[in-house]
Parts: structure tokens; sequence; C-alpha cells
């Protein structure tokens, strides 16, 4: 069976599709699967380390730019409407799935034109505008979140959770009991985050007395690197400095606790770890999903949540202390984060897409 998976330009988009792609490849070496994004994405970067077949698209977003701008992604829609077109007559997919991003919107409508079967997959808790007009056309939708159910027509809706890769939900308790100490894993996405970057920088001097016991692994991204590093060197932290983390799975299975943004694919892997967490929600995320999706972990009491409006060293140091000094409460936020996890959507997802393809051959 071959499987196109379409979407990318950042990690909450692409490793979706990564894990739906592993559980897909595992089920039968003859199964093979295309990803089509586009050259400015993490997948341009990622999937050939990953051992992936990437085709490209000249595609850009629309939403939100200036006039010019808009213009020239407008002319760029039908040339990669043909692009996708040809690339797809060459695979011959069984199955198209379109993970969110620029390259999502032409190969998902080219596929349904050329009458392959077709899915979404909606991360967030309020479906984006891409994938609203898109579920229009396609046969299945994947969802993470009930409430984003509303946006789409019932009978196409699977409420599947967001795929996460194997390892997140391996467990690897060996590395965190090996590890000791206080560890806190801290990201923004596969960017980074400028204000977690600059509030973690100010909050050091603070956590300078909780330092002999306390180790930090922090995705800065690249602009933020060096003031980062700086710091940490500065004020004698032990902490663990990079542009980008590859093997994510191990740096969620030492961690005791995660700060972050709340993007639905990091919430994903924070649930399938089992982790507790601090949620600072990107206040500019399309529709403001990100604070929806940190609200329903806070309600759950999987996570603090800490809008980026209130946040400051002080703030931040005093949720961490907090939570620092209650070992039963931060094991009851992981216990409740577990409870949230799907670690079994890739392997809904790929059952699904075998019922579209109508083969058994898998």
């Amino acid at each position: 069976m071959r499987l196109v998976i379409a979407g990318g330009g950042t990690g909450g988009h692409l490793f979706p599709g990564i894990a739906v792609a592993e559980e897909f490849l595992g089920r039968d070496r003859a199964n093979r699967v295309l990803f089509v994004g586009t050259r400015g994405g993490i997948e341009y970067r990622l999937l050939g380390s990953l051992g992936y077949e990437l085709r490209l698209i000249d595609v850009e977003g629309l939403k939100g730019r200036g006039i010019k701008a808009l213009l020239v992604g407008a002319y760029k829609i039908p040339a990669s409407m043909w692009r996708s077109r040809g690339l797809l007559r060459e695979f011959s997919p069984d199955v198209v799935i379109g993970v969110g991003g620029y390259a999502s919107g032409p190969v998902v409508i080219s596929a349904w034109l050329m009458g392959i079967p077709t899915a979404i997959a909606e991360q967030n808790a309020v479906a984006g505008a891409t994938n609203r007009i898109l579920g229009k056309f396609v046969d299945r939708v994947f969802l993470t979140y009930e409430a984003s159910r509303k946006d789409f027509t019932a009978g196409k809706v699977l409420i599947t959770g967001n795929p996460v890769r194997a390892a997140f939900a391996a467990g690897l308790d060996h590395e965190r009991a090996e590890s000791g100490g206080r560890n806190i894993l801290i990201f923004g996405g596969s960017q980074g985050a400028a204000a977690i970057n600059k509030t973690m920088v100010k909050t050091l001097p603070y956590l300078q007395k909780m330092r002999e016991d306390l180790k930090i692994t922090h995705q800065t991204g690249e602009r933020d690197l060096p003031l980062v590093g700086d710091a940490y060197r500065r004020f004698g932290i032990d902490a663990e400095v990079h542009a980008f983390i590859t093997d994510m799975p191990a740096a969620y299975a030492r961690a005791d606790l995660v700060i972050c943004r709340a993007g639905a694919t990091s919430l994903a892997e924070i649930t399938a770890a089992g982790k507790p967490s601090v949620l600072i929600p990107y206040p500019f995320a399309a529709n403001d999903h990100q604070t929806k999706n940190a609200r329903v972990m806070a309600d759950a009491g999987a996570a603090v949540m800490i809008p980026e409006s209130e946040l400051d060293a002080e703030k931040l140091f005093a949720v961490l202390e907090g939570l620092f000094s209650d070992d039963a409460k931060l094991r009851e936020m992981g216990a409740s984060s577990a409870r949230l996890g799907r670690p079994g959507a890739a392997a809904e997802i790929v059952d699904a897409c075998r019922q579209l393809a109508k083969t058994n051959d898998y």
C-alpha cells in the first residue's frame, strides 16, 4: 500500500505525519510513504536524515500577508496544483493525508480531483481555516479534540487524538532513573520561543539556590542559542542547550517537568510520556488555539498554565519552586497527563486509511 503525507512547515504539523508513517511502514515492509512539503519547512531539513522520501512543491501561505505577498502566493497556486498532480500520478498513492501546513492544500485538493481517497488531521482544539475548507472535500477527518468536531461534517469525523511516535509511549524509564536530581525540559516548538528563552534567563538568579539538584535541557532555536547558553554558564547551572533536539523522546524520558508552548503536537507528546508541564501558550496563534489547548490540560490537572501576558521571572520561579517542593503534586499531574494521552492514535489513523483504500494487503 502507498500513502502520501502532505504538509509540514513546523514540527507541530510534521511530527504527527512522521508518527503515522512510522506506524504505516511498521505494518508491512512493502508499504511506501511519500512526504510532500516545501523547501522552507522543517521537513526539508529533517526527513532525509530520518530516511523518508520527500518531494517539494512551491507554495506559500496567504492569510495575514500584505497585498504584494498575497498576489505572489496566489500566483503560485496553479503551479503547485499542477506539480501536486504530477507527483500523485507518479507515486500512485492509495490514500493522501494532509497534516497541515502550506503543502497540505494543493496536494489534498489535487488528490480529491483525481478520485484518490483523502483525509486530513486537525491537531488543535480550534480547527484552522485551511482544514475547515479541506474538510468539505475529504473522505475522513482525524481530530485530536472533541471541541473541533463542530467544524466538520459529523459522518467524516474520527476522534483519534494527535499521533505521536512510538518512542514517546515506550517509557524509557531507565533513562529517568539514571539521571537523578530535578530535571526540566524547556522548549518553544521546533523554532524556539523568545519569550520563554528570555524569561528563563531572568529566572536563573532565583534558581541558583537549587542548582546543586537541578539539570536543565533547553531547546532555544538558532537565534537565542548564544544568549541562553551563556546565561546558564554564568550562573553555574547544569544545562544542555541546543538549537534543536532531535531525540525528543529521550529528553522527555529524563524530565520531571516540561516548560513549553501549548502546540497540539507538544501536548500530545507530553501526555504520551505522562509528564507534568508548565504551559505558556503563544498568544498570537490563530484563533488563540494554544490557550484553548492549554486550558484542556490545566482543567484536567495535568499542567499549570501561565498566559504570556502574566509571564515574568518571579512568577515562573514561584511556580517551579511550588511544584518541586511537592512531589505528590508532580506525581498527580503526571498521572493526569498520562490519562489524557492517546498512544494508539497513529494506529487508529492507519486502520482508517486501510478502510479508505479498501484493501487488505497489509
